[in-house]
């Protein structure tokens, strides 16, 4: 994809592929290869794409920045609109996200949540929102445009619908947690899930070398209808799947398989649960993020964390905590990437009265009056909110202390859910996982940071011994840097806010460091500007910040790092064979069944002990080889759905095992204070 072109709604290029010819369907992947690679020529708003001789395509975003309508996107050749220049360009383009393409629904309601910081009059209904009603195709049936019942769902009314209404209940949610509501599905909606669950299980079947764009477009095509129909958890899904699958085939940084295979497994599940009228309301998901009332708060500054994501946005997310305890976030991401995050660091803080940045606020306080906030923690920056700054606290005093008063044991294991049922809205939000400890450094192993626990009242041999990785590894943030000079003082002592890893056995990933409080020999020596701490992401640790290398008590080397049950596990043989059928499509699985090595892989798993392992790969291998044939003795169309449903069993039991694993290395089982071994 080139930075140059504009991002595109999910429907206009899903429209564009649409129009072309089987013929032209064929030629689309390489056109889209040759266009992105031709320089883009902007004139002012306009994008121009010269794809040959008589064919130069022009784009022009309308006033979000995306290409929203088909007429923004017009092609100089005799087949416009339906060529192959027009639909390869659309399809070079990044896709745009939902919130900027609801910027332009044919939608007009009442100003209730065109701010984000504003929450909706708790007495307003659907009935009282004015709205021209488009309507689309789902399934065969012309329905209208959900779009306000979507934005009259995010204030927190009760929309009204073609085919059926909400109901009010009590029930768990799909992490456990009640619900205070359950929703009976349309007609529409149950359309819309088993049209993208049909898109999510060919792209399954095809593997990433034959999802191509007419793939693509068929995913966001039904994304799209997923959207109309209110669905928003699954759409947002499916659009991280098409960002998974071209970033994957064009090889790009940042993207990797283990990634794409987690959201398309997080995509079946959900289309699975909605197409059989799963009730729960989180299956569903919300069209943008609501803010409710919180009153006045006092909040005080814990860290900052720098946010580089693979789409394309940058900015920073600064971590603060209550009086009482609740922690928030305050937020400032936009597109940009790397610069975008540097610059925020010190960018004023778009909440309440604006005389406060970043920096300062990661060191200081906030009065904050007219506070709103978000399911996920993040305070609104709405016309209602004022804030004014206030003198902030250290790590060792009021509730920021608080943070470091729970071994890492307890601490981390209420932060690791269960991946492949918990709600993405809850599970990914920053300030719910970030943790507290006291460590003292014990050197460093190929590109970790070895790390030892101190316990309360406990000695240096007590503690858990865990491993220290960069928070974000790009070359312009300072993490990676800082993590080197903490290895290089092998029993330096700090204390340190970070978020562990769940990916991986006993991993934390520092955020920010500090003094030991009533240590003046082997821990930190910050300067004073910094009020008490360090954010990895931004501020360079230098020598004159450590202590000398002779005030630091001897080690005795590096200890026996205890073995990684995710990585040495024998349940590699199922993982491997789950991302082969991401990467390698259906046929890639089948192959281990026609050459023999089926029962050896299961067999091998059995030794172990991991029956239902063994089980879920033979069942995997089996139906991806499974054909049949008919009266005269031809071979018969695979059945997509069983080989989908029995790749999403093993998807998800391999993600639960594996976090299963991951919290058990976070408990000491020796008196060395070593992970247990699987």
């Amino acid at each position: 994809m080139s930075p140059e072109l504009p991002p595109a709604a999910p429907e206009v290029i899903a429209a564009a592929v649409a129009g072309l010819t089987s013929r032209l369907r064929k030629k689309l992947d390489t056109a889209v290869e040759t266009c992105a690679a031709v320089p883009v020529v902007v004139e002012g708003a306009e994008r121009r794409v010269r794809c040959g001789p008589d064919a130069e395509v022009v784009l022009t975003p309308g006033p979000s920045g995306a290409v929203t309508e088909a007429g923004q996107a017009v092609c100089s050749c005799l087949l416009a609109p339906r060529c192959l220049h027009r639909a390869a360009v659309l399809s070079a383009c990044p896709v745009a996200d939902a919130d900027t393409v609801a910027l332009t629904d044919p939608v007009t309601l009442t100003d209730t949540t065109t701010d984000p910081g504003t929450t909706a009059d708790p007495g307003t209904t659907a009935a009282s929102a004015t709205a021209t009603v488009a309507v689309t195709v789902i399934g065969g049936e012309t329905v209208p445009d959900l779009y306000a019942a979507s934005e009259a769902r995010a204030v927190g009314t009760r929309p009204h619908s073609a085919t059926g209404t909400t109901e009010a209940a009590a029930g768990p949610g799909p992490g456990g947690a009640d619900t205070s509501s359950l929703t009976v599905l349309t007609r529409t909606q149950l359309a819309a899930a088993r049209a993208l669950w049909a898109a999510a299980v060919a792209v399954l079947a095809a593997g990433v070398p034959a999802a191509g764009a007419v793939a693509q477009a068929e995913l966001l095509r039904a994304s799209h209808s997923a959207r109309l129909a209110g669905l928003y958890r699954a759409e947002g899904t499916a659009l991280r799947v098409v960002r998974g699958l071209r970033g994957v085939r064009a090889r790009h940084d940042g993207h990797r398989l283990a990634d794409l295979v987690d959201n398309l497994r997080e995509l079946l599940l959900t289309t699975a649960r909605l197409a059989a009228a799963e009730p729960d309301p989180a299956w569903i998901g919300s069209a943008r993020r609501a803010y409710r009332p919180e009153g006045a708060l006092r909040v005080h500054g814990v860290c900052r964390e720098p946010v580089i994501s693979a789409t394309g946005f940058g900015g920073v997310v600064t971590h603060v905590i209550s009086d009482d305890g609740r922690r928030f976030t305050v937020a400032d991401v936009k597109p940009g990437g790397a610069a975008r995050a540097r610059g925020a660091a010190t960018a004023t803080v778009a909440l309440g009265s604006g005389s406060l940045d970043h920096a300062r606020l990661s060191r200081g306080g906030l009065l904050v009056s007219g506070a709103t906030l978000s399911s996920d923690g993040r305070l609104g920056a709405g016309k209602g909110v004022r804030a004014t700054p206030v003198a902030g606290r250290s790590w060792t005093s009021g509730p920021l202390a608080a943070l470091f008063t729970r071994p890492l044991s307890e601490a981390v294991g209420d932060g690791l859910g269960n991946a492949p049922v918990s709600d993405p809205e809850q599970t990914r939000q920053p300030a719910g996982e970030l943790i507290g400890c006291d460590l003292v450094i014990v050197g460093a192993l190929n590109d970790q940071v070895l790390a030892r626990e101190l316990p309360p009242g406990g000695t240096d041999r007590d503690g858990l011994l865990i491993r220290l990785l960069p928070a974000h590894g790009h070359p312009d943030l300072a993490h990676t840097a800082n993590l080197r000079r903490l290895a290089s003082r092998p029993g330096l002592r700090l204390r340190v806010v970070g978020r562990p890893d769940p990916d991986r056995a006993a991993t934390l990933r520092p955020l920010a460091v500090g003094p030991l409080p009533d240590d003046d020999t082997t821990t930190l020596r910050l300067p004073a500007e910094w009020l008490g701490h360090a954010d990895l992401g931004y501020d360079r640790l230098e020598g004159v910040h450590l202590p000398p290398g002779d005030a630091l008590p001897e080690t005795a080397g590096l200890p026996h790092l205890p073995p990684d049950p995710v990585a040495e596990a024998p349940l590699w043989r199922l993982r491997r064979l789950v991302e082969v059928a991401v990467s390698g499509g259906r046929r890639a699985v089948a192959q281990p069944a026609r050459d023999g090595d089926r029962a050896g892989a299961a067999a091998a798993l059995r030794r172990v002990g991991f029956r239902a392992a063994a089980d879920l790969l033979t069942e995997l291998t089996t139906e991806a080889d499974r054909r049949g044939r008919d009266v005269f003795g031809r071979t018969e169309e695979a059945d997509p759905d069983a080989y989908a449903y029995a790749w999403l069993a093993a998807a998800v039991y391999l993600a639960g095992t594996e976090r299963a694993l991951v919290r058990a290395t976070w408990q000491p089982s020796d008196a060395t204070g070593g992970a247990p071994a699987a």
